[in-house]
């Protein structure tokens, strides 16, 4: 229980840093010129760090109480790391294609926190946080299930507004449908890919000195493989 306290406290501390880096950025955007203030809650990486310190908070109390995480807390971990991840990676492109365009993009430190230094961190927590179940792969598909639905919203609102979160969205910046209907397919097949790497790190057992394993099964299970294994090894009568 020592270890499911400690990242217990981690996770309350992760969602905290989320929340002053959102503050941050909310107030950084707000005297920026080159990115739109206005349309703050609008970014897919706001949204999805929104439901990351929720998410985070939910499960740091939920450390406190319970020796393993039940389904449903995992399950929906997974759809936000994967979120968050993918989101962190897409805005390293976008900065990269922006600086080919010779377009310059500030970057405060709030947004270094929450497309890179808290996807890092949610992910090693995922891999040795104790008391983690094991992810289900029917989960990926649901992954895609907010991505489409956020893009498809947003195109429809920036023909609206005239402002869109992303270029490869914008009609304007891009060639044509087939250019833009690329980029989105290549952009949910990273999201696919995180949460399927995700899936696969939750079937890993790790061990971290000096706790030892930090299993990702439930316990009932972890006994239940050990008492095989004593059976198995018990010398059979001749």
């Amino acid at each position: 229980m020592l270890t499911r306290t400690i990242f217990g406290w981690s996770r309350l501390l992760a969602a905290a840093v989320c929340i002053v880096s959102l503050a941050h950025r909310m107030l950084w955007g707000m005297g920026s010129q080159t990115l739109a203030s206005d349309n703050f809650f609008a970014y897919l990486t706001i949204q999805s760090n929104i439901a990351f310190a929720l998410l985070a908070i939910v499960a740091g109390i939920t450390a406190f109480l319970r020796a393993e995480d039940p389904v449903w807390l995992t399950t929906a971990r997974a759809l936000v790391i994967s979120w968050t991840v993918t989101a962190g990676l897409a805005f390293s492109i976008i900065v990269w294609q922006a600086g080919l365009r010779g377009i310059p993009i500030t970057v405060p430190w709030s947004d270094v926190v929450l497309h890179y230094v808290l996807p890092a961190l949610a992910v090693i927590s995922w891999l040795i946080g104790p008391g983690r179940r094991e992810a289900s792969w029917r989960m990926v598909p649901f992954v895609l299930l907010y991505p489409v639905i956020w893009g498809v919203f947003t195109i429809w609102r920036g023909g609206i507004i005239g402002w869109y979160p992303y270029y490869f969205l914008d009609p304007r910046q891009v060639s044509g449908p087939l250019e833009m209907a690329l980029s989105c397919a290549m952009a949910l097949s990273i999201f696919a890919a995180v949460a399927s790497v995700l899936v696969l790190l939750s079937h890993h057992r790790v061990t971290v000195f000096p706790w030892g394993e930090l299993s990702s099964r439930p316990r009932h299970e972890v006994r239940r493989r050990r008492v095989t294994d004593v059976l198995r090894r018990a010398p059979r009568d001749r």
